[in-house]
C-alpha cells in the first residue's frame, strides 16, 4: 500500500498555515513538513462590514500556490479551512472561489463552533487526554475559541469575536498601547465574555492552550526562565503568576520597537501580543485557571484527525 499523505491548510486571520502529515496503517500520523506565512486578512472591525482587499487576495493566492506546490511534491490530499476573517468578510465566498480558480484548492469556510470542535480534537489528541475533562483555549487573530469536553463528548464549544489582531486594530492604532486604551480593551473583552459568564463555573481536570497568542506566550515565558526556547512546546506549562509577570512587562512597553527588546518575544507577534494577553488574562480569571498546559496541535491537526476518525 502506498504511503498516504494529507495536507491540512488553515486560512487564519493572522496567518496561513499548512502541515503535511504521513498517515500510518494503524491510523496514527506524523507531521513531516509545515509552512507558515503571515497574512492579515480583512480589517476585523465591527463597525462596518469589510471586504478582503485586492492586495490581500493576490498575496493569499501567491501563498497558496506555494502550499499547493509543496503538497503536490508529497502527493498529499489537501484539506483547507477558512476561519474568522474570511467567514465575516462580505466577499469571503468570492475570495475562496478565486483561490480555487487560481490554485485548485477547495476551501471550506467553517463556522466558529466547528472551528472550536476541530481545535479541541487536535489539542486533546496531542496530549493524549482521552479520559480527562479538558478546558481548551485558543486565541487567534480574529476570534477566541473556548471548549470543554473529553474525547467522547463536547460539553460546550464557544467562538467569540475577540482576537489578537481584531482588538489590536480596534484599540491600539499603529500597535501603540496606552493605559487608557488598555482599559478600554479590557472593558470590551469583559463585555464579550459576559456572553459566557455562566460557563465560568465549569469543572475540568486540565486547562489546555493551543495556537497563536498562547503558544507565543508560553515560548516567551520559557525563554525568560531558561534563556533558551523549548525544544518541544507540547506539554510545557505556565502558571497564572508567570502569565501576570509577562503581561506586566509587555503591557508596559508602548511601541512595538520597545516590546521587541523583551527577551524571547516573537518578532512577528510583538505588535498584536498585548491584545492577545489581555484576552488570555481575562480567560484565566473567568475560569479560575492556575496553570495552562500547551498543546502543539490545534485546528490543522484536528482536520486530519477528523478526516480519518483516528
Amino acid at each position: 500500500m502506498p504511503t498516504k499523505h494529507i495536507a491540512a491548510i488553515d486560512l487564519g486571520s493572522n496567518s496561513f498555515h499548512m502541515i503535511i502529515a504521513e498517515i500510518n496503517e494503524n491510523g496514527s500520523f506524523q507531521i513531516i513538513d509545515r509552512r507558515r506565512e503571515v497574512i492579515r486578512v480583512g480589517s476585523h472591525t465591527d463597525e462596518v462590514e469589510e471586504n478582503i482587499s485586492r492586495e490581500e487576495i493576490i498575496r493569499a493566492i501567491e501563498i497558496l500556490k506555494k502550499f499547493r506546490h509543496l503538497a503536490d511534491h508529497y502527493e498529499a490530499e489537501i484539506r483547507a479551512a477558512a476561519t474568522s476573517a474570511i467567514r465575516e468578510s462580505s466577499n469571503g465566498e468570492n475570495f475562496i472561489e478565486n483561490i480555487f480558480i487560481e490554485t485548485g484548492i477547495p476551501v471550506e469556510i467553517i463556522s466558529g463552533k466547528r472551528e472550536a470542535e476541530l481545535i479541541f480534537l487536535g489539542a486533546v489528541h496531542a496530549l493524549k487526554l482521552n479520559q480527562k475533562k479538558v478546558l481548551v483555549l485558543d486565541i487567534g487573530g480574529g476570534s477566541t475559541e473556548i471548549i470543554l469536553g473529553n474525547m467522547n463528548q463536547i460539553i460546550f464549544a464557544e467562538s467569540l469575536k475577540i482576537g489578537a489582531v481584531r482588538l489590536s486594530r480596534k484599540f491600539f492604532p499603529e500597535f501603540i498601547i496606552t493605559p487608557e486604551s488598555i482599559e478600554l480593551c479590557r472593558n470590551y473583552i469583559d463585555a464579550e465574555l459576559s456572553k459566557i459568564y455562566n460557563k465560568g463555573s465549569a469543572v475540568y481536570d486540565l486547562a489546555v492552550g493551543a495556537s497563536g497568542t498562547i503558544l507565543s506566550a508560553a515560548s516567551t515565558i520559557y525563554f525568560q526562565k531558561y534563556n533558551r526556547f523549548p525544544e518541544k512546546i507540547n506539554g510545557i506549562q505556565f502558571s497564572s503568576e508567570e502569565l501576570k509577570e509577562l503581561s506586566g512587562k509587555i503591557l508596559s512597553k508602548s511601541p512595538v520597537k520597545e516590546r521587541l527588546q523583551i527577551p524571547g518575544i516573537e518578532e512577528k507577534r510583538a505588535d498584536v501580543l498585548p491584545a492577545g494577553l489581555l484576552i488570555l488574562n481575562k480567560l484565566f480569571k473567568l475560569f479560575n485557571i492556575r496553570s495552562l498546559i500547551i498543546s502543539e496541535y490545534g485546528l490543522r491537526e484536528g482536520m486530519i484527525i477528523n478526516s480519518h476518525q483516528y
